[in-house]
């Protein structure tokens, strides 16, 4: 439901990815502060590793947040960091189970219907997320502001003589503060890299008469408690680890395309049949944000090779720079080296994070 609200509510919750925190999220965070005595803010894709899309880490984006208020204001916040899930009813879920853990932390009360308040503004179907939690109270605001967080990024990369004035219009000072030094390092100038050759990618396909969505295919495969990855040699991405898999060709099935792909970049030794007859499970991974070269469809595929000992050799070669088997165990301290999507894809197959329990 939506509703004007008369009186203070006990918490707030505010959701966004803050990449990074302009006038606009600004403008939604007052609003949440006037709606209740504490405000919980929940950052997303808080484990993503960095990119031109996601270049600061969750704990820079609440620096940035706090900055933005005054000091009396900062102790009314409460961080929790959200990580994406392919299955959305897993996210709601895991919400609601992170603000009440954050809670209890601080000696509060769990964020029960009649005291929170979802605060947000419903601009297309990416903020369907707001009417998913059930019982809250949802306060819509319009927006008051023009600034949008792909707007500032590419203030932020792409070194336009206006870039400074545009900052300081669509972020508040405290973003800007912390932009200001940040901008400075190494790491700016290896996504500002990264960040021009996927403009230069979506400006060769602006000519098509029709928004362009790409299909890929994506490889996890299983052997003795390990999983194949790759490091990538180019970018997007270039140095962080990914699954084996590319784009689609235009005369092949995705089943073929996997198995070319596999053969292409990491010369995994074991012949097409035998692979074939490993194949568990296929999956699409269809979020419309999920790559950063755009709408790009994925078709994942799963191949559990069960207990062989020695692990099938590998090779890398065509886009990798390296193909190596990685133990399961290792997966969790590799997230924020993972490419995209690939760690929820990861999870997906392998089940690598406990799920809570969903009522149906």
């Amino acid at each position: 439901m939506t509703a004007r609200l008369s009186a203070p509510h006990e918490r707030a919750v505010l959701i966004g990815r803050f990449q990074p925190f302009h006038n606009a999220h600004h403008a939604l965070l007052r609003k949440a502060l006037d709606a209740a005595s504490r405000v919980v803010v929940v950052i997303g894709s808080a484990f993503q590793a960095r990119s031109p899309k996601n270049p600061f880490t969750w704990q820079e984006r609440a620096e940035m947040i706090r900055l933005a208020l005054a000091e009396a204001d900062r102790p009314r916040l409460l961080f929790v960091p959200m990580r994406d899930h392919v299955d959305e009813e897993r996210w709601f879920a895991e919400v609601r189970l992170a603000i009440d853990a954050a809670l209890a932390a601080k000696g509060a009360a769990p964020a029960t219907a009649d005291s929170t308040v979802l605060v947000g503004h419903v601009k297309d179907a990416t903020r369907d997320y707001l009417h998913g939690f059930e019982g809250w109270t949802l306060q819509t605001a319009e927006r008051v502001h023009s600034a949008s967080a792909a707007t500032v990024r590419g203030a932020i990369f792409g070194g336009a003589k206006e870039a400074p004035e545009i900052l300081a219009r669509a972020v508040p000072a405290g973003t800007l503060a912390f932009l200001r030094p940040w901008m400075a390092t190494p790491l700016h100038a290896a996504l500002a890299q990264e960040w021009e050759l996927l403009r230069q990618h979506d400006a060769a396909w602006s000519v098509a008469p029709y928004p362009v969505v790409l299909v890929t295919v994506d490889c996890v495969v299983k052997c003795s408690e390990h999983v194949l990855l790759i490091r990538r040699g180019h970018s997007p991405g270039k140095g962080l680890h990914a699954l084996p898999g590319g784009f689609l060709e235009l005369r092949e099935t995705t089943l073929q395309s996997a198995l070319r792909e596999l053969e292409e970049e990491t010369h995994l030794a074991l012949p097409a049949a035998e692979l074939l007859a490993c194949l568990a499970r296929t999956e699409v991974f269809d979020r419309p944000d999920r790559s950063q070269r755009g709408r790009t469809i994925t078709h994942g595929h799963f191949f559990d090779l069960g207990d062989r000992h020695p692990l099938p050799a590998v090779r890398a070669d065509d886009d990798a720079a390296a193909a190596e088997w990685i133990p399961i165990t290792a997966l969790l301290g590799l997230e924020d080296r993972l490419l995209d999507d690939h760690f929820q894809m990861l999870d997906h197959f392998l089940g690598l994070l406990p799920r809570p329990a969903i009522d149906a």
